[in-house]
Order: C-alpha cells, then structure tokens, then sequence
C-alpha cells in the first residue's frame, strides 16, 4: 500500500524547484578523528594554530560552503582513549573567540559556534553572539546545546550532570530570555545626531522583564540590535526532547543517521513537528553529517583509509575510528 502524501509532502512540492543544498563544514584544527593530528599533512598544533585555521576557513568559503562549525565542550575532552596522553582533543579554542578573529579573513561564510544552556547565563551569550554578529557582518549562528558531561558539571561547582528532562526545561527558558535580549532595541534606535545631542531613541527600547523558573534578567542587552536581528539559531538533539527543542526553536538542525531509511524517518518526523508551532516544514533546514574520504582512485582512496586507521591503532584508538562509519568516495580522472 502506498504512503498517502502528507502536509510536509505539499509544501515541499511547491518549494522543490526553488532549493539550494546548504553546505557546512565541521573542520576542528586538528582534524576529526582523534589520531588525525599525527598525519603528515595535519600541522600537529592545528587545534591551537589560527594561521590553520584561516586556511581551512577561506577553503570552505572559496568551496561556497554556507557555514563554519565547530563543536565545544567545557572539559578536557580525554575522548575515551584507553591510552593516556595521545589525542590533541583534550584543548582547543572557545569557537566564538575564534569565530571573531577569522570573520576579518572571510566575507560571505557564516560561523555556527557551539554553547551551553546549561553552564552559561542567557545575559552573557546573548552579548557575546550579538557582538559576533556585528564584528562578522551579519554571520553568527549559536549551536545549542545543554551539555551532557559529568565532567562539566565537575567544573562548574556540580558533582553529576543535571538531569535530561531539566536540561531542556531550562534550555526552553533559556533560549526565551536570549531572543528577548536579542530584541532589546529595535533596528533604528541609535539616531546618533551630533546637532542634537540625541543618541537613541528611549521608545524603541525594549527590557525583557523576565522572571522565570530558571531565570531572572531585567535589563536590556547592551549591544546594538545585530545585522541579523538575530543570529542563526541551531541544534544537533536527537531525542524526543531535543527533536521537539529544534521543532520549536531551531532554524537549522544537525543530525547523523548512518542508512536511507533511518534519515528519511528522521525527517519526516521533525518536520512532522513543526505545524503546532506555526512554522512551515521549510522553516527548519535538516543538514545531515558525512565524513568524506577523498582520493584520485580507489586504490589511493584504501591505501589512505589504511594509514589512518593505523594511526588510531597505534595510540588505541580504532574503536573510535570505526564507529565514524566513514562515507567513502574516489574521484574519477577525467
């Protein structure tokens, strides 16, 4: 029996012809895997080189990739390695910071950085994503996430992880606070008029006045309303709880799924979402993970799979480099 078409089927019907992929490179300095520091052709402080990472950066963006992404924890990523001392993951940069240093190089590519709802203050993200924002252009977007780490928690006065459920509670609330912070002033506030005297306009002010739960912020932002209002708002939940999150907040989500079926089930469901919040299955792009292998033939292709995987054997690792289940290709010469 054949699946009768849906809502979701309509829209994107009409929408098809009208479509452009988005692009999004998720390139850590020091490479994906956690041996990749090692290669020959991987600078072996790419986690920590800024001149690194604005040549990867200008590639993706001469690659007319859409966006920048760079995931973020707040421990010392160890990774799970049964051997001490061998990955580079265990320290990086704080991808906002980076974002703002690398948005003097770039014109056009957007920055996603990753931040917690659970570890930081909505006050505090908001400046800071706002300020990106205006420093790049109008190209920040936040990857929101609530943290799931017994080690962060370790480092910010908890001895485990708060639960899931309150996780996202709190996260609700919090990505709330940040939107009303976001649109404290309204796009022509600062009149800045020399003659006058009148530097902005008090009614075009607006303080969020919040009290909730989990939050109390009375003040406005003190940042001036960014080029994009606000900035790209992104998330990776696969959950129930995470998938209905990006349902409701998210413009764009991450996700992962190793076959066909299990992404276009995926899909369907988010989607599927959308509708008792007012938003059109168009609103929230889904952009799925791939980690590509690149070579000139196949036989190039296996040699360099090879040398990787014996990389990671070599600090332990394999483990975690087979769990990636890399898509693999090869380039034809022509």
């Amino acid at each position: 029996m054949m699946n009768q078409p849906t809502a979701v089927d309509a829209v994107e019907d009409q929408t098809m012809s009208k479509r452009q992929i988005k692009l999004g490179a998720f390139v850590p300095g020091g490479g994906q895997h956690l041996a990749a520091w090692r290669h020959p052709d991987s600078p072996a402080d790419g986690y920590l080189n800024l001149e690194h990472y604005k040549q990867l950066v200008q590639t993706a963006e001469r690659g007319l990739f859409d966006a920048y992404f760079l995931a973020d924890g707040l421990a010392a990523n160890f990774g799970g390695v049964p051997k001490k001392g061998l990955t580079d993951k265990v320290v990086g940069f704080e991808p906002v910071t980076l974002f703002a240093a690398l948005s003097t190089f770039t014109s056009h590519i957007g920055f996603i950085a990753t931040a917690s709802t659970t570890y930081e203050e909505p006050y505090q993200l908001a400046r800071k994503f706002a300020s990106l924002d205006h420093l790049s252009g109008g190209r920040a977007g936040w990857n929101v996430v609530t943290t799931a780490s017994n080690a962060a928690a370790q480092n910010f006065g908890r001895d485990t992880q708060l639960d899931h459920a309150v996780r996202y509670e709190r996260a609700h609330e919090f990505v709330d606070v940040v939107k009303k912070l976001w649109d404290s002033w309204e796009d022509d506030a600062f009149i800045r008029d020399k003659d006058s005297g009148v530097f902005y306009d008090h009614d075009k002010l607006h303080e969020p006045h919040h009290k909730g739960k989990f939050f109390s912020v009375k003040g406005a932002l003190n940042v001036a309303r960014s080029p994009q209002g606000q900035p790209v708002i992104i998330q990776a939940g696969q959950s129930e709880s995470g998938r209905e999150f990006a349902a409701s907040t998210a413009e764009v989500i991450f996700t992962a799924q190793q076959n066909l079926a299990d992404a276009q089930a995926f899909y369907r469901d988010v989607k599927g979402r959308l509708a008792k919040y007012g938003r059109s299955p168009d609103s929230l792009k889904i952009m799925p993970g791939v980690s590509p292998f690149v070579a000139k033939t196949e036989a190039e292709h296996e040699r360099g799979l090879m040398y990787r995987k014996t990389l990671a054997a070599d600090a332990g690792m394999l483990f975690v480099f087979d769990q990636t289940r890399p898509v693999s290709f090869w380039m034809r010469n022509t």
